[in-house]
Parts: C-alpha cells; structure tokens; sequence
C-alpha cells in the first residue's frame, strides 16, 4: 500500500459544508444523471420496491435443541444468502444497549468540534482516521460522507491510540463492541460454511482461522441540501467477506440492488443487517454473490451508521474452496491476496461489482 502516500487534492469536510447553511452542493458531489439516486419508492415490471424489504431472520432458533428449528433458520439464512446477499437478524446474542451505546458514542465524536476530529485525520496509505473520500483519482466526484476507519483484527495491526480519546466512552466501546461483533461474524461464518456443505469451520479456516482481519467503519452522512443530486456513497460491493452493519436507528439511507431497481432497506429495531462480500463469493465459487449496495442522504437529518468488516488474513491466498469446484462448476476466480485485491478500491473508490466480475474466468 505504500504507493498511496497522500490525497491528491486537500480534503474538505462534508459536514462542515452541511454546517455552513450552503443551499447547493459543490459540483464535486453531484453525480451523472444515471447515477443520482429516485427519492420516491417505485414500482416497475422489475420489482415493486414500495413494500419490500430485505429478508428478517430470527436467530434465537439457533441456540436451541430443537433440530427442525435449526434447519429451518439454516435454510432461510442459506435463501438470503443466494437471492438477496443481505438480510437483517434479530436475537443474535449482542445487547441492545451495547449497540445503541456505541451508536450514540459514535454521534457524540462526529459532534466534537473539527479541530478535535482533525487530529485523527487519515491518508491513504491505510486509510485508518477520520476521513472524508474513498479512492486517489485527482478530480473524482465524491460522496457526500465523512467516516472514522479503524483496524480491529488481527489484534498485531490495533493501534489503540489512533483511536478516539473523546467522548471518554468511545475507546472501552469500541473495545467491547469489536468483540462481540467478531463473535457474531464468527457464528455466522459457521453457518455459511454448512448451508454450502462444508464442515462448519471450513470458511473460517480458509479466510486465516483466528488469525483473520476486521475493520471498523463509522459512517456520518450528513443532512444534504441536495439529496437528488448525489449519493453518501457510491454503488459498491464490499471487498471483505462479511459486512455486519448497525444502521441508524431513525434514519434509511442504504439501497441494495435487486433486480436492476434500488430497494430502500428499512431497519428493524435492535437487528444487524448482513451482507456477503467478495471474498465470500470467491470461497463460495459464486454459489454466494456480493451484491452491489448505495447510501441515498436526507435533506433534514444527519444519519450515523457503523460497518464491521470481515475480512481474510491479509497475505492470504483466497481461492474458490476444492469441495465447491467441480467438472461442472470450475473454478470462476483466480488466487488473490485480500491485500491484493483491496488495493483496487482504495485506489480507484467505489466502483459497482466492475473488481469481482472482472476477475470472472472466461469459461
């Protein structure tokens, strides 16, 4: 990562554009036509996105006895997985009160005056700070996002004082927090790995067992003047293996792809929402896809949400798993490192599914 130094232009602070009362946004942020987002819900031959919603699914039935129980939650995790690539889960085993902690404490830093967030400032290189952009292309049309990214796992790479010292709550929640959200990902890769027929450590195991990475991502996605002209962040998949995000709790922003239309997902209360990510579609040769996922922004309310991702041991080579290949099914992607492969969208930002597809062998 040592070719990316520096941002190629100075970075302006979206929320300090937000705060200052602007009526239109600056021509960095307005996106092409096709690109800008409908604020209205729709209904087309596609898909009607007005009363849909990505799967729900209730994961208290996994911590009983009852094996009928366990299947049926296996079979609809496994039927998320392959028609949605996202789906939200209640009762999975993280405090309510945890999770609205951290949110708050979150909301909290975001509020601090510039100065204080400023000395935490991020450069490309790794991208861990505060920040305001995604990607090193000189004269790219922006999002209109701020974030704070952190590394959590492995334990080597957690540098605990690029943390924040203010609120004084924010470095223990972050510590309690990235714990249980490991867990869960953890349980969850288990369960990925038998709905695909695997021994339930398999998944795990190929992403660098204990020894995986995790990122923490704080979305802020402040109010805009001019919420039909851009985007808080570009159409992506995300690079990782698995994304746990912690919506706001009052405010939707993020829209998946279905069927060629956006859909608005709308967060239920005290759930994460789950989404595969690349490196679990490589594993997964494909059985499992990463689908593409946008944030819309509001003309009224600022909107704070947090993303742990996922992700292999870095130096890892991360290869479709031998069982899921077959004379029928080859091998759809070529061995890549993840420190390989995410170098793509830390140079060049968010860019649809154009990394993963690209990688697709000719068959």
């Amino acid at each position: 990562m040592n070719c990316l130094q520096s941002w190629p232009e100075p970075i302006v602070r979206v929320q300090a554009l937000s705060e200052s009362g602007l009526t239109a946004i600056p021509d960095r942020y307005i996106k092409p036509i096709s690109d800008r987002p409908s604020l209205k819900t729709t209904s087309t031959k596609n898909l009607d996105t007005t009363h849909i919603n990505i799967p729900v699914i209730n994961l208290q039935n996994l911590f009983t006895n009852n094996q009928s129980l366990i299947d049926e939650t296996l079979t609809l995790i496994s039927k998320a997985c392959r028609d949605w690539g996202f789906f939200q889960i209640v009762n999975h085993g993280v405090s309510h009160e945890l999770m609205k902690q951290a949110r708050e404490t979150w909301r909290e830093f975001f509020g601090l005056p510039i100065e204080v967030k400023q000395e935490y400032a991020n450069s490309p290189s790794t991208y861990e700070g505060y920040g305001s952009r995604l990607g090193v292309d000189k004269g790219a049309i922006l999002d209109w996002s701020d974030y704070f990214f952190l590394n959590y796992m492995p334990v080597s790479q957690r540098n605990e004082s690029k943390w924040p010292v203010l609120p004084q709550s924010c470095r223990k929640l972050i510590a309690e927090y990235g714990d249980e959200v490991v867990k869960l990902c953890g349980s969850l890769m288990k369960v990925f790995s038998i709905n695909l027929g695997l021994g339930e450590d398999q998944l795990q195991n190929a992403l660098g067992g204990e020894d995986i990475g995790a990122g923490l991502r704080v979305n802020f996605y402040p109010k805009c003047p001019q919420p039909d002209l851009t985007l808080g962040l570009s159409p992506h998949s995300d690079p990782g293996a698995l994304t746990l995000l912690l919506p706001d709790e009052n405010v939707s922003g993020l829209q998946v792809r279905k069927c060629n239309e956006w859909v608005t997902v709308k967060p239920v209360p005290n759930a994460f929402i789950v989404n595969v990510g690349d490196q679990l579609e490589v594993l997964s040769n494909g059985i499992y896809k990463s689908v593409e996922h946008r944030v819309i922004v509001n003309a009224v309310k600022d909107r704070v949400s947090l993303a742990l991702f996922y992700n292999p041991k870095s130096n890892l080579l991360i290869q479709p798993v031998k069982e899921l290949v077959t004379e029928d099914r080859p091998a759809l992607y070529p061995p890549m490192t993840f420190d390989e492969y995410r170098l793509y969208i830390r140079t060049r930002g968010p860019c649809g599914k154009a990394q993963v597809e690209s990688l697709k062998s000719p068959r």
